[in-house]
């Protein structure tokens, strides 16, 4: 049998996100997700999608021509052979990113990729679907994001952290989530709290209309 996967788009970008923020980047958005996150922008990609074998995204990839990429979703980890895609994505030599939920088992990925793992904090409403195995199957380098929608968030944000002794262990992302916290707002906090961790704009969506598609 062929390996597929389902994909709703592929396409060229920059980095919006993370310690990559602003670097060229090729974006696979793998169709579906688990998770109804109160402020997810990316909706249209619950349903509907692609088929489409590996080689048929591979040369996709290939014709976009940058070595950095990223599977996204939806929930990329929620399609089996998503591991599958990474590992012969690094075998190309690509620089393979990938950005899950948190709900899914991280540990199915090949060690070189880099993960971009959330942690959802209550005003997400999927709270409940933390995965906290995931903690011990992430590697020193990889990176755990938080979306802050208000002070209560981000109180339960600096438990976690504490708690987990995350600051030490990964790279900490918080992000405010768009159009319900002020960034400067969360910027203070941090300052305030001589938090070890990186204030996460999601960049596209000031270069470009916040629910544009293909960015």
């Amino acid at each position: 049998m062929v390996a597929s996967l389902i994909i709703t788009e592929i396409y060229a970008s920059v980095q919006g996100e993370s310690s990559y923020a602003g670097i060229p980047c090729t974006f696979v958005r793998l169709t579906g997700c688990p998770l109804r996150c109160r402020w997810c922008d990316t909706a249209y990609g619950f349903s509907g999608g692609t088929e489409m074998d590996l080689d048929a995204i591979l040369s996709r990839i290939t014709e976009l021509g940058l070595p950095l990429v990223e599977l996204t979703g939806g929930e990329p980890l929620a399609q089996q052979n998503c591991a599958l895609l990474a590992e012969r994505l690094l075998a190309m030599g690509h620089r393979v990113l990938i950005e899950t939920g948190g709900s899914e088992d991280v540990g199915v990925l090949p060690p070189k990729t880099h993960i971009i793992m959330d942690i959802k904090c209550p005003g997400s409403l999927m709270q409940e679907r933390n995965l906290w195995a995931n903690l011990d199957r992430l590697k020193p380098t990889d990176e755990i994001k938080m979306v802050v929608a208000d002070r209560a968030d981000f109180d339960w944000a600096l438990k976690i952290i504490s708690d987990h002794q995350l600051t030490s262990r990964f790279n900490v992302l918080l992000s405010p989530a768009f159009g319900l916290l002020q960034p400067k707002d969360l910027a203070e906090w941090m300052v305030a709290e001589k938090l070890n961790a990186r204030l996460n704009l999601q960049q596209h969506k000031y270069i470009w209309h916040p629910r544009a598609k293909g960015v």
